[in-house]
C-alpha cells in the first residue's frame, strides 16, 4: 500500500475546513434570503391587523392608513415633519385629519 492511495491528516483537516466554509457561506445566503422575503411579506401591511395600508398625501406628509382597522402610521420622518406645521394650524390639520379617517 503506497503512500498516495492514503489522504493525510492535512489533506483531510484542508477539505473538512473548505467544507465547514462552504456551509457558513450556504447558511449566511439562506439566511439573507429569508430575512428579505419577510420583509416583503411586510411591506406596506398594517402592523395591527395585517392587512394593506394605503398611503395617502396629507398636507404634505405622506401618512398609511389601514382601510380595515383604521390604524394610522407615519414612517420614520414624518412625525417631524408634523412638528413643522405652525402652531395656529396644528388644530386645524389635526381635525382635517381626523375627518379623513372618517372619510375611509
Amino acid at each position: 500500500m503506497s503512500s498516495e492511495s492514503k489522504p493525510s491528516r492535512n489533506e483531510d483537516e484542508y477539505f473538512l475546513k473548505l467544507d465547514a466554509e462552504r456551509i457558513k457561506e450556504m447558511r449566511e445566503r439562506l439566511n439573507d434570503e429569508r430575512a428579505s422575503a419577510e420583509r416583503k411579506s411586510h411591506y406596506m401591511k398594517c402592523p395591527k391587523c395585517g392587512s394593506d395600508l394605503r398611503e395617502t398625501d396629507f398636507h404634505h406628509v405622506k401618512v398609511d392608513i389601514c382601510a380595515a382597522c383604521g390604524g394610522l402610521w407615519l414612517d420614520a420622518g414624518e412625525i417631524d415633519m408634523l412638528g413643522h406645521v405652525r402652531d395656529d394650524q396644528s388644530g386645524s390639520f389635526l381635525n382635517n385629519l381626523f375627518k379623513l379617517l372618517g372619510a375611509r
